[in-house]
């Protein structure tokens, strides 16, 4: 999510390189807190939207004095012309949270994580058909790999219950939908600074999951305290501070260490998930897990050097 790109502009202040331990903690905590996205999502037992809501929102008023203080210190202004593009990656960011966190109503925490992470893949097919982008054998390599992958944890998920599958394909869809995140943004931060950035597509995405879940009326208040406790979880620990975790290290280890690393956060998610969710993994999920994965990195490893924005395909 969004948030992650307060990367170079609020935590890249002052850590001297002779304690280089830091980063890599930071790194291990960040991947620790995101991991408990999924978590969160499943304790919370509310719809989508609203899951979504609740958690970018809170993240957003969170970040509203910063962003405050900023806009006044900076003297940031925001021409019109510019803000359709926070408003795209608003709604794309909203589709995103909203679809996986719907998905994880019907399938494992491991395997909405897992396929939520597929945005590189869509990304750089994007590339290759729109813009002509030439991309290296090891991507199709990578893509072939991932797609196999899916395949895997699809069809035994479908065998065992088509609602299950459902809810795979929904986390497939969270993860085109958060490439198109990653599309807009690629153009819109040349434009504006990057907290007044994620700072506005944070306030877009979440008036929009309101929106859908007002559409689809459902409802945003009278869950008990333990749905509460997990949204503000995911506000604060995952949204918050699994981010900015991540961001510290990205200001401080180079893009090609902390990327690969954090292909291993459905792992985590789904080690957490044993113990805390009672969710164990099947073998083909397993064999179709380590299969994505490894798609997932060469399709990284064949794209270094052409990532479209300084983020590195965080995903919830």
């Amino acid at each position: 999510m969004p948030i992650a790109q307060l990367i170079k502009t609020t935590l890249t202040s002052s850590m001297p390189s002779k304690r280089p331990i830091l980063p890599y903690l930071a790194l291990l905590l960040g991947i620790l807190c995101l991991s408990f996205s999924a978590m969160f999502g499943k304790w919370a037992n509310a719809p989508g939207p609203v899951i979504g809501f609740y958690r970018i929102g809170l993240a957003a008023l969170i970040l509203l004095p910063v962003f405050i203080y900023r806009k006044q210190k900076n003297r940031v202004k925001f021409p019109w012309a510019i803000l359709l593009f926070p408003i795209l990656g608003g709604i794309f960011t909203a589709l995103d949270h909203g679809t996986w966190n719907s998905s994880l109503r019907y399938t494992s925490a491991a395997n909405a994580t897992l396929l939520g992470n597929t945005a590189p893949l869509w990304v750089a097919l994007f590339a290759w058909l729109v813009f002509r982008e030439k991309l290296k054998g090891l991507f199709w390599l990578g893509l072939a790999c991932a797609l196999g992958g899916a395949v895997i944890v699809l069809g035994s998920d479908f065998l065992l219950h088509p609602a299950i599958g459902m809810g795979d394909l929904l986390a497939i869809a969270a993860g085109v939908f958060y490439a198109g995140y990653f599309i807009v943004t690629e153009r819109g931060r040349k434009k504006l600074d990057t907290l007044s950035y994620i700072w506005l597509v944070d306030v877009i995405a979440a008036l929009t999951l309101l929106a859908i879940s007002l559409g689809m009326r459902m409802p945003l208040t009278g869950y008990p305290s333990q749905t509460y406790l997990a949204f503000l979880g995911a506000a604060l620990i995952s949204q918050v501070g699994g981010y900015l975790s991540i961001g510290y290290a990205l200001g401080h280890l180079p893009a090609s260490v902390v990327s690969p690393t954090l292909i291993g956060q459905p792992v985590v998610t789904a080690l957490l998930a044993i113990p805390l969710l009672g969710e164990a993994l099947r073998t083909e999920q397993w064999l179709g897990g380590l299969v994505v994965l490894i798609g997932i990195y060469l399709v990284h490893k064949s794209r270094e050097g052409v990532e479209p924005t300084e983020l590195v395909g965080l995903e919830n």
